[in-house]
């Protein structure tokens, strides 16, 4: 997470992305908590009215009877004969809309006794109660018998049973007392409570005051059921018919009949689940035999619950949808000026020291952190032109400073190198004289000998002409090289000052000098003369100096080659001069002899020269202020350039 910008959406979207539906959540839950607790205690209230008006019943029904025992008009009765009472007590059991009603002696009584409610008659207290009877009981009343049974329905999720027909009857019993002068005994009544549909409507009626939707969907229900087995209830199993026979789940039988507690909760009823409210029914015997019901149908409250729950979720919704962009409207003037300074300090990070943010429409903290961005820049370009002027003078200071030592290095070099080669000129020309001097007497002395000897054989001496000959050309050689010892020894001496020279005629001049010492018949020599002033040196130096490069050229060649001669004018040291370049297509220079060429007796053929030649060269063009160079061709062979400075001119006024 490393934008601002969403740093900061999430930590302003977050209370309203997360924390609000959260809210919303615990808000949804703590009201479905409250709303099912609403319902349970609705049916509960519903069960407790529904309880309130089966006492009624039994303390209405008890009250009836009890009014009929103690009627004059029953006193009289009892008097009459038997058809006259019973007449009087069917009348009687119409009018109080009882399923039975029948007067029982003191003296027939021992059998009924083991009906509590009978038994506390006897005792002279009226009691009332709800009472199971058997078929066998049943069997006294035979329409009662008859509306008491009821087929068993399979039903799913109840305790799996065997019985297929239940035809005991649930019946309200009441029993009042008769203790008159002449009789004694109880007057006993009953309501049958199977298929009794006034009674559950009756209840449904009171507890649901609108019952049915105008759908015609009933949305609350009313059962009694005798243990599990309703037979009692405005449940329908289908459209018009209701759902007799059907019993109660397991698990509502087993905390209601078994562990004597009353269920507020929801329940799946024959076929939809409704919130029901199941409360124990006790005998006179004191037993769990049945259970009393309402409820009422959860579907719609559940859709009242979803339909809640989406409103909630789509206000939700709406309120995000519209505050977050709302909250990106508001927050983009916060994150407009970060952006752009983040946009700048990337182009500032590739070298655009000129980015600036700029106004960025914001006089908060952020704009004022923008602006003093922008001076820091400011700031740092400058420093940073001041820094890049001072690295360009240092610069060029250094390279100034470069250049004056490289050109002192180089003139010291070359002092050196002089210096060096003057101690060793200084060195050998003090031993070449000496040599020379001394080769001279010996020489002369073996000249003179010889001249003798012709002298003295005369004619004789055409026997061995040959010999003498050889003794002299090997003396003239001998001269030769005592003469160029002591011209290298001291050049000064066999130098002429001159008034300078063209180098063009003196270098054709040279060709024609060259043709007796190397036939040149297979040698191409090329020119290339520009126009070029003199230069100042002897002629006869620079003949010396033409003759020495020319013949090593060709020697070099080995008689069959291009020798090519160029001159040109080219300025040294700010000096007027002219080039003089021999380049001839030999085989070149070793690297390792390239230092060395000029060094006096250095010489690459063996037994044929004397190395001065280069030497003595190199001395005459430095004492006319030139140089010498040599260095290998870009192709094949050897380039050597000499360099003249021109004869200055004196102006005539």
């Amino acid at each position: 997470m490393n934008s601002v910008r969403l740093k900061l959406l999430v930590l302003a979207l977050a209370p309203l992305g997360i924390l609000l539906p959260l809210l919303m959540l615990l808000a949804m839950a703590r009201w479905t908590t409250d709303y099912d607790e609403l319902l349970i205690s609705k049916v509960d209230s519903d069960l407790r009215i529904a309880e309130q008006y089966l006492g009624r019943i039994l303390t209405g029904t008890g009250a009836g009877v009890e009014a009929i025992a103690d009627s004059r008009a029953f006193e009289a009765v009892l008097a009459q004969p038997d058809g006259n009472r019973t007449a009087y007590l069917e009348k009687m059991r119409k009018s109080q809309a009882l399923d039975f009603l029948y007067y029982l002696p003191e003296g027939d009584a021992s059998q009924a006794r083991r009906w509590p409610v009978i038994q506390s008659a006897l005792e002279g207290q009226r009691s009332s109660q709800i009472d199971i009877f058997s078929g066998t009981d049943l069997a006294v009343f035979p329409e009662l018998a008859q509306r008491a049974r009821i087929d068993l329905i399979e039903t799913k999720a109840a305790v799996p049973t065997d019985r297929t027909v239940e035809d005991r009857g649930m019946v309200v019993h009441t029993a009042a007392p008769i203790d008159l002068p002449n009789h004694r005994g109880v007057l006993v009544g009953g309501i049958l409570l199977n298929r009794n549909l006034d009674f559950i409507d009756t209840i449904n009626a009171l507890v649901y005051l609108n019952a049915a939707t105008p759908d015609g969907d009933r949305q609350g229900t009313a059962t009694l059921f005798l243990e599990d087995v309703r037979v009692s209830t405005n449940v329908r199993l289908f459209e018009d018919v209701r759902a007799l026979g059907t019993r109660v789940s397991a698990e509502v039988r087993s905390a209601v009949l078994t562990d004597g507690q009353t269920w507020l909760n929801r329940a799946f009823v024959v076929n939809d689940w409704y919130i029901s409210g199941y409360l124990p029914l006790i005998d006179s015997f004191g037993n769990r035999v049945g259970m009393l019901y309402v409820g009422f149908l959860e579907a719609p409250f559940s859709s009242a619950k979803r339909a809640a729950y989406l409103s909630m979720l789509a206000a939700m919704a709406a309120v995000l949808v519209l505050s977050a962009p709302l909250f990106l409207w508001m927050a983009r003037g916060i994150f407009s000026p970060l952006e752009q300074m983040t946009r700048t300090m990337k182009r500032v990070e590739r070298g655009d020291l000129a980015a600036r943010n700029g106004d960025v429409g914001s006089k908060d903290e952020i704009g004022q952190v923008a602006t003093h961005l922008d001076t820091l820049l400011d700031q740092v370009q400058e420093r940073d032109q001041a820094l890049r002027s001072w690295a360009e003078e240092l610069n060029d200071r250094v390279d100034r400073r470069t250049v004056e030592l490289r050109a002192a290095k180089d003139q010291l070099e070359e002092t050196y190198q002089q210096l060096v080669m003057s101690e060793k000129l200084a060195s050998i020309g003090e031993i070449t004289a000496g040599v020379a001097h001394e080769i001279n007497n010996p020489v002369a002395v073996i000249q003179g000998n010889v001249d003798v000897m012709r002298q003295t054989l005369g004619a004789n001496a055409e026997g061995i002409k040959t010999e003498l000959s050889l003794i002299d050309r090997q003396v003239q050689r001998i001269d030769s090289i005592v003469g160029k010892l002591l011209q290298f020894a001291r050049p000064t001496d066999y130098s002429a000052s001159g008034e300078g020279v063209e180098l063009s005629q003196l270098v054709e001049d040279c060709r024609g000098l060259i043709t007796h010492v190397q036939p040149q018949k297979d040698v191409d020599v090329t020119t290339e003369f520009s126009p070029a002033p003199n230069v100042a040196i002897s002629a006869g130096e620079m003949q010396q100096v033409v003759v020495n490069l020319m013949i090593n050229a060709v020697q070099a060649m080995d008689g069959a080659g291009e020798l090519r001669l160029t001159i040109r004018q080219a300025q040294r040291d700010k000096r007027d001069g002219v080039e003089l370049i021999v380049e001839d297509s030999g085989p070149g220079i070793e690297t390792e002899n390239l230092n060395r060429v000029f060094d006096p007796f250095h010489t690459t053929k063996l037994g044929e020269g004397t190395g001065l030649g280069l030497s003595i060269s190199q001395t005459l063009i430095r004492q006319a202020g030139g140089t010498i160079s040599v260095k290998n061709g870009t192709k094949r062979g050897a380039v050597f350039t000499v360099w003249l400075p021109a004869v200055e001119r004196e102006e005539t006024g």
